[in-house]
This record gives C-alpha cells, structure tokens and sequence, in this order.
C-alpha cells in the first residue's frame, strides 16, 4: 500500500466514487457565495482537491484494466466511470468554469500565476457542447477495445507460446531465418484482426469527426488542435516539420540503413533486418528480468542524482510498477500520475531488451515530473502538454546514458547499447514524422475507407523512409504497420510532441553533456514548473529554444551525429 497520501481539507477522506456521493458536493461548488479574491481561490483549492480525487480514483481503475485486460470486472469498474460518472461532471464542469471566468473577482487572481490555467479554462467553454457529452463517453468506450483485442494477441514460436513483445525478441536473432520466421509469425498475428481493428477504427473516426462538427469545425484535425491547447504552432507549422525531416533526418538514416546493409552482407534490406546488431553478437540483455530491471533503474537515477533514485526507490516500495510483458496485458507502456498521491504508475511490456532499458527511463522521467509537480497548488497546474511531458521523459533517455554502466558489465556493451540509443534517437522523427500526417490526412478526409486509409499510409510511410527495407511482395503487412500504434486508436493526435519534445530533450542533453549539474538543474527548474507557464517559458528554463525549424533540426541532427562518431 502506498504509505504517503495527502491530507483532504474539503471532501471526505473515505469518500467512495458514486455519483450519489459526489452529486451533493458538486452542487456546493456550483452555489457556494463568494465574496472576495481570497474567497474565489479557496473555492479553486476545493475544485482541485474533489478533481485530484476523482482523476485518481479513475487512474486506477484504467491501470488496473490495462494489467488484466481479460477480467470482465476490471472492464466493468473502468467502463462504469466512463458511462457513468464522466458523462454526469462534464456539464456541471462547464458549469464551475463559467462561474470562474464570470465571477466578479477573477481580474483580482494573480494574472501571472493563473494566466495559462485561465487560458485553458476560456478555451474548453468555448469547445463545450452538451451533444458532444455522450459522444466522448462513447469514444471512452470504444477506444478501450484495442486494448482488448490487442492485449490478447500472442504466437506461437518453435512450440512456445510468446506476446508479441516477447516475439519479437528473435527478430535481433543473429540467424536471419530465424528473424524472418518471428516476423512473419508476428505479422500474420496482426493480420487476423486487421478486419476487426480497421471496423472499430472507422467507428473513431466517425464519432470523431461529429465531435468536430458539433463543436462548429469542419475536421476532427482543428478541432483538436484547439482542445489540446496548441497555443505555440499550427498545422501548417507541422507540414513544415514533416518536410525538415524528410530533407535533414531521413538522408541521415538512409546512410546508416546502407551501413547496416554492408555490415550484415545483404544486397536488400528486409522488415527482419532492422532490428538484429550489425555486430554479428546476440542482442543486449542488459537485466535478467523485471525486478533486476527496477532495481537497476533505481542504481541508474541513484548516480544522476540520490534525490532521483530515491523516488523510484519510493514507488518499487509501494508496488508502482507492473513491467514484465504477459498475455492479456494491454500493449505499450505508461506513466500514470496518481493526482492525489502525488506519485505515479509504470506500466510496461518488458521481454528483457534494450528498448525496455529506454522504456523504463523515458517512463522514468516521467515518473521524476509527476513527483516534482505534486506539490503545485492547483491540480490543473500539474496537467503539462505533451511537448513538455515528453522533454521531461526524452530528456531522460539520454542524461541517463552516462550512467548505463549499471546495465552493462562489459565496456563494448556498454558502447554498443549507447549506439543503438542515438540511433534510435534519429529514427524516432521519421516515424513521428508518418504517425502525425497520417493523422492529418484521416481527419481531413472523413469519408475515406479501410482500402483509401492504407494506401494514405503506404505513401506517406514511403515518403519518410518506410522504415529503410524493401517491402516486396509484403503488400498487406506494408499497409498494416499503422495499427500497431496505440495512439491512433485511443489518444488522437498525440503523436507530434515525440519529435518536438526529442528536439528538445537533444537540446537538454547537449547542455548536460557540456555542464552536468547546471545542465541537470535546468532541467528540474523546468519540469517543476508543471503548467504554470506558456511553453515556450518552460523550454527556456531548461535552457533550450522551443524551436522546430529546419536549421535547427540540421543543427541537433549534427551533435548527434558527432556524438556517434565518438563511439565508432
């Protein structure tokens, strides 16, 4: 059990989530009297605190249905709160942000301090409307079926029974057959519920596209950009960006395919031979299973900084991690803040691989943001956009680099793992690059079909790259990559903060690299900052530009060019 839970000054501290029991407090936050300044922040602390509490009570249940997707009650108790309790908040929501902005002493608030949460607050009255209410409870609904169907994919590779994590282990297998056969073995899996996947997709993005048109837009694409509170660019700001990519990061990457080609003594490369060491040498297992991967995370933080390792330390201590991949765990992995503990959760889908040594640190970074936002005034405070919620995990990634050596007993391990990382690093932008136009294109062509929906993908994937290999006579597998990301299906348009946010976090480490602890420090200063600044104030804490042009991708892009080079 998690030993620290904070103290309540307003609602009852055994308060069970019904909405009998929240209805009346509700309605003493809609007609409380207020009669001065002070008065109309202790109204704000109250609002926080109930929001806190509920926003928790809904983290868990979403953690524990991600666990276990197969139990029935775990869905039922997760999908009672989307259908029963959210559908009922959101008017009354509406109702306490009017009473915000049109209360008489709002102008007396401290601008400085509330002016982006009084921002957030004038732009979701202006989204509102009463008919999108049961849409969103129904899009909670639906969304919540990937996890379903996908948590339940697994295959069967040489008589064993593996997730597709777990699977796609053999895919860094020195024995090109071997890789070959995992990914085919894999790719078939995903075939068998492409039909289903592309039925519910096209329930999202009709449902999406209403949301839209109540809300008085004419696509789904605007109207979020407005609701995720992209104050600081537009999309025509991420056309640009998709083209810097393409013009600076996918040459780049091509050169570092043709290598790999050489390496590995091909004449193409194939799906199966982007993922295996051009060494010749096994793939890196730098733990031996969920726990020595915690405790070595714990080791890693300990030596950026004690206060670091410390927090983690605290969540291994209140079982908040679940890590290891099983069947029936919904795929990817996470950082869920528990608003009113004020630590958060990791899940993750651990198969003992480097990518689950970065998981674990980008998600860890993560983790260091939630503890270092708990104590912010407001609840709201804490609610970082994505471009800063990613600075702070991305960051993380690469600061803790330095200090992989608890990973890795051998140095050419070590180097290699290092390596692997910055070339990741690179890849991330094309691949977020695909995710993001992709999206754009969706919700800017409604009425598209599955077969307009894949080839869309095909030409846009094509454009960046497609991952470097030659898709011959792998038409189908090549028009499906797109359903294996989570984020399509359950949180649109979340997808372009990974590469502003990598910009960023090459920024941070650049800084790190050339003065730890101002580097480190600058980087705290920001990420405790939570959302109490406009974005690109939180960039220039850390000490970098929130800046996404072409010359200064080419920039970036250099230092880590420059810094693989060091490793050869």
């Amino acid at each position: 059990m998690i030993t620290i839970k904070k103290q309540r000054n307003y609602i009852p501290q055994d308060l069970n989530i019904s909405w009998e029991n929240l209805s009346p407090i509700f309605e003493e936050l809609q007609h409380r009297n207020i009669n001065s300044a002070a008065e109309l922040e202790q109204w704000l602390r109250d609002k926080s605190e109930l929001e806190a509490a509920l926003e928790e009570d809904f983290a868990w249940r979403y953690i524990k249905m991600s666990c276990d997707t197969a139990n029935e009650q775990l869905v039922t108790d997760f999908q009672y709160f989307a259908t029963e309790i959210e559908p009922k908040i959101a008017p009354i929501a509406n109702q306490l942000n009017k009473k915000l902005v049109e209360n008489e002493f709002v102008d007396e608030l401290d601008q400085q301090k509330y002016f982006v949460y009084l921002r957030g607050v004038r732009k979701a009255l202006e989204l509102f409307r009463e008919e999108n209410i049961p849409l969103f409870t129904e899009l909670q609904v639906k969304q919540q079926k990937y996890q379903g169907i996908t948590g339940a994919m697994s295959v069967e590779i040489n008589g064993q029974e593996y997730t597709l994590e777990q699977a796609s282990n053999f895919l860094k297998d020195t024995d090109r057959n071997v890789r070959q056969n995992a990914w085919e073995t894999i790719q078939k899996r995903r075939l068998a519920d492409k039909d289903d996947l592309n039925i519910l997709f096209d329930e999202l993005v009709k449902l999406r596209h209403q949301v839209a048109i109540n809300a008085g837009f004419e696509n789904y694409r605007d109207y979020m950009f407005q609701a995720l509170g992209r104050f600081d660019y537009t999309p025509k700001d991420c056309y640009k960006f998709a083209e810097a990519i393409e013009n600076e990061i996918v040459p780049i990457l091509k050169e570092q395919a043709d290598q790999r080609m050489e390496a590995l003594g091909l004449d193409t490369l194939r799906p199966w031979d982007l993922d295996v060491s051009t060494t010749g040498k096994p793939a890196l297992k730098p733990f031996q299973n969920g726990n020595d991967l915690i405790d070595k995370s714990i080791a890693c933080f300990n030596q950026i900084d004690s206060s670091l390792g410390e927090k983690l330390a605290f969540m291994k201590e209140n079982h908040l991690f679940d890590v290891e991949s099983r069947k029936g765990k919904a795929p990817g992995g996470y950082n869920y803040p528990l608003a009113e503990t004020g630590a958060p959760f990791i899940f993750m889908n651990s198969a003992n691989s480097l990518r689950d040594l970065t998981t674990m640190v980008h998600e860890g970074g993560h983790a260091i943001h939630t503890f270092l936002t708990a104590n912010l005034e407001l609840n709201d405070f804490k609610h970082c956009p994505s471009e800063v919620a990613e600075l702070a995990s991305m960051s993380m990634e690469l600061i803790s680099m330095d200090q992989w050596n608890v990973y890795f007993d051998k140095e050419e391990d070590l180097i290699r793992a290092k390596k692997e990382q910055l070339i990741d690093v690179l890849k991330t932008l094309p691949w977020v690059a695909v995710i993001d136009q992709f999206q754009h294109w969706i919700y800017t062509n409604p009425d598209h079909n599955a077969a307009d929906r894949e080839e869309a993908f095909k030409q846009i994937y094509t454009r960046f790259g497609a991952g470097f290999a030659n898709w011959t006579d792998l038409e189908q597998q090549f028009g499906n990559v797109w359903q294996k990301q989570l984020h399509l299906f359950e949180v649109p348009f979340y997808y372009i903060e990974y590469a502003i946010a990598q910009l960023g976090a090459i920024a941070v480490w650049k800084n790190y690299k050339e003065n730890p602890e101002q580097g480190l420090q600058q980087y705290l200063d920001a990420l405790s900052l939570g959302y109490t600044k406009p974005m690109n104030e939180i960039y220039e804490t850390a000490g970098i530009k929130f800046d996404f042009s072409a010359e200064y991708i080419q920039e970036l892009a250099a230092f880590v060019k420059s810094e693989l080079n060091k490793l050869a």
